[in-house]
């Protein structure tokens, strides 16, 4: 006899033990199967622990430059083993939470490599391998939060050495001398950041025009001159022809905009050009499970063609956001369990990136609001105008924020500098409440803040800044 539960969810990163939590909150009996660590790859080899080490690099810089706020310090140095076992504990003690909110919220995990083996109106089946044995399952309902892994260069794939993914730049044997980044978003700019400040040579190849290319553009245009300066160098529009490994290091070959082909040597690389989702050998295509470039097609309620099967997070596309996930997994939850939810959309999900400066954002750029045909308003005001951010010595950086000249709208933010991923989330939830410029700047902003700064970015918009 298979054991019965109301809903069964496949992977527990931030999408589906969010999702588990829901569900039993709302009465349902669920199980959870996971592979590998509950928490998924966000929270043991990515979100969580990257920010462990971009604290320590963080820290790291500031103590080099301890003299520009009147501090001595002397014979700095670091402990790389010792950098790379605090980032493993934080992930630890996050996945030991989980595992907490799971015994709580009385969730059965179920440890294994599960896949579905039926679906439809009487219910659906899932089976687990546990090594030699095989366990039965069986729910109403199943939920597909599978997530996605880094995607390897079709020519030189990662070997853990020499050529690393994010998931073997977190647990680095060595430190990288010269080392080459390829992709300039989020996760590659993350770890140039990283690696650079641990004093590490660091080169970003990015086959695009501009480095962050979601972002916009005068954010990336503002992160390509800062991270230059700091001693980065960037290759924008430029293409990686081939990669060999040698034994102390790699050869890459690289392609710039005029089509000329250069020989360059590197200790270590990184690949970050993006994520495919893990969608094979789960039981998709046995029962019709449609899917688009590997990712499967829901609606806004994680729901797929086949009924009693539905997905959230990464594996479903874009954004590949934590956040996204879980909150596309409440929304299917409580769609399940008859609850009426407003259908999950991505119009007011923030982007961040937390490298030195950090990046922020939420909703239109600059250059998409003015392709939907408005006439806009957009206000931008730099960190130097602000008392706060001086007194940090974090001088560097701009607010931008673009409204709707008719309506008033909120339609984008876009940040650059200390703090901005905490600060972003104000703009989330102004927009979320359709509030206007009108409320925005009849808010009182605490001072000294570097929120402030939102204050005036908006009031610039309307020419109407104070304190420039």
């Amino acid at each position: 006899m298979a054991d019965s539960f109301d809903l069964i969810i496949l992977g527990s990163g931030p999408g589906g033990y969010v999702a588990a939590i829901r569900a039993s909150q709302l009465g349902l009996k669920v199980a959870i199967v996971e592979r590998e660590r509950l928490g998924g790859i966000c929270l043991n080899w990515g979100c969580i622990p990257t920010k462990a080490l971009l604290r320590t690099s963080e820290v790291y810089h500031y103590l080099t430059h301890a003299t520009d706020y009147g501090l001595k310090a002397d014979n700095i140095g670091f402990d790389l083993a010792a950098i790379v076992d605090r980032s493993r504990k934080v992930a630890g003690q996050l996945n030991a939470g989980v595992k907490g909110l799971m015994k709580k919220h009385k969730v059965q995990v179920v440890e294994g490599v599960g896949a579905l083996t039926g679906a439809g109106r009487d219910g659906g089946k899932l089976s687990v391998k546990q090594g030699d044995k095989t366990v039965e399952l069986e729910a109403k309902h199943i939920l597909i939060a599978t997530g996605a892994r880094a995607r390897d260069l079709p020519f030189a794939k990662a070997d853990g050495k020499r050529i690393w993914t994010y998931r073997h730049a977190m647990v680095p044997a060595e430190m990288p001398t010269k080392l080459l980044v390829i992709g300039s978003g989020a996760i590659g700019v993350e770890f140039a950041s990283f690696y650079h400040d641990m004093g590490a040579e660091v080169t970003i190849l990015e086959m695009l025009p501009r480095i962050l290319p979601v972002e916009d553009e005068e954010v990336s245009a503002f992160m390509e001159k800062r991270l230059a300066k700091d001693g980065i160098a960037i290759r924008t529009g430029a293409g990686l022809e081939n990669l060999e490994t040698g034994a102390n290091g790699v050869t890459a070959s690289i392609k710039g905009g005029d089509g000329t082909v250069t020989t360059e040597e590197f200790s270590h690389t990184i690949v970050a050009i993006g994520i495919v989702p893990n969608t094979e050998e789960i039981g998709l295509e046995a029962l019709g499970v449609e899917t688009e470039r590997g990712h499967i097609k829901v609606d806004g309620y994680g729901r797929t063609n086949v009924e009693g099967v539905y997905a959230i997070g990464d594996v479903t596309g874009a954004p590949w956001l934590a956040h996204k996930a879980s909150h596309e997994g409440i929304v299917c939850i409580e769609k399940i369990a008859g609850g009426d939810p407003h259908p999950f959309t991505t119009w007011n999900i923030p982007g961040c990136t937390y490298s030195r400066p950090q990046v922020a954002s939420v909703g239109l750029t600059e250059a998409k609001a003015k392709q939907t045909g408005r006439e806009v308003k957009v206000g931008k005001f730099p960190f130097i105008g602000n008392g706060k951010a001086i007194a940090l010595g974090e001088a560097d950086g701009f607010v931008k924020t673009v409204f709707d000249a008719k309506t008033g709208e909120l339609l984008g933010a876009h940040m650059v500098g200390a703090e901005v991923t905490e600060l972003i989330q104000g703009y989330v939830v102004a927009r979320q409440l359709e509030t206007t410029e009108a409320e925005l700047m009849e808010t009182v902003f605490a001072h000294p803040t570097l929120s402030e700064m939102m204050h005036e970015s908006v009031l610039g918009a309307y020419g109407r800044a104070i304190h420039i």
